[in-house]
């Protein structure tokens, strides 16, 4: 059995430090840069995609509302062309700092409320999937498991991937608790690793009314801005190397 590992890095800003992008990509075989609008900036930018390509990690690019304060977990109002755009200028940002880092972007997965609002609004996910072909048709999308994204990129006919998340509660439809509930991010290592493995053997995950909900997916996301993050990751890869799993990446790098 086959399965990639991603996590959102490259999320620092100037001084202000988030996570250990290091560290964490020795452990994913793919990588979400963010492009700078909900973090990130082009030195960040360009370190992240230099580590990642030297450790043969695939290359993501990870567009958000350009929010640094509430770190693009707030929606901003705009038409879903006017969200297009914004994705397609971040998207090109990374993929120019990418041409002198040696690099390649290899696909798009949009980050917090983008992410959590094309997930559930299929004119939106449509626009953001066309906007991608548009750009570049060599780009995947890597959208979360079932939703409206997951199935728009898939029926543009954009090489497609699902995820699921390691570290976060499910609601019954599929979509991912809101953060705001206290129980939508979890921190016990041993529990996520134990609902990875259930998910790896009956493609089933834990939903918040006690059932389960089914979800397909070639990637597992582990989130690099929560505290443990590296530890979880590690925990994570090491369980599921011992588990039989191979650690890959979805897309060559």
């Amino acid at each position: 059995m086959r399965i990639d590992l991603n996590s959102d890095l490259g999320e620092a800003y100037g001084a202000w430090s988030m996570g250990d992008d290091s560290a964490m990509l020795d452990v994913v075989s793919s990588a979400n840069i963010a492009c700078g609008a909900h973090a990130g900036d082009p030195e960040v930018m360009f370190t992240t995609l230099q580590t990642a390509a030297a450790n043969g990690v695939a290359i993501g690019a990870h567009p958000g509302y350009a929010d640094r304060e509430g770190f693009g977990r707030r929606v901003i109002p705009m038409s879903p062309a006017q969200a297009a755009r914004m994705m397609v200028a971040q998207i090109g940002a990374l993929q120019a700092l990418a041409a002198l880092a040696g690099a390649r972007v290899c696909y798009v997965k949009p980050h917090g409320a983008l992410a959590n609002l094309a997930a559930a609004e299929p004119e939106l996910a449509r626009t953001l999937a066309r906007a991608v072909r548009d750009l570049d048709p060599s780009l995947a999308v890597l959208a979360i498991s079932g939703t409206a994204l997951d199935q728009a990129a898939r029926a543009e006919g954009i090489e497609t991937y699902s995820e699921i998340f390691a570290d976060r509660a499910y609601l019954p439809d599929g979509q991912l608790m809101p953060r705001a509930r206290s129980e939508a991010v979890l921190h016990d290592a041993d529990a996520v690793v134990k609902r990875l493995i259930d998910w790896l053997d009956d493609g089933t995950m834990p939903a918040g009314d006690g059932g389960r909900v089914r979800l397909a997916g070639q990637s597992i996301c582990v989130h690099g801005d929560t505290p443990g993050a590296v530890d979880m990751a590690r925990h994570i890869r090491s369980r599921l190397t011992d588990a039989g799993v191979t650690i890959a990446p979805f897309l060559s790098s």
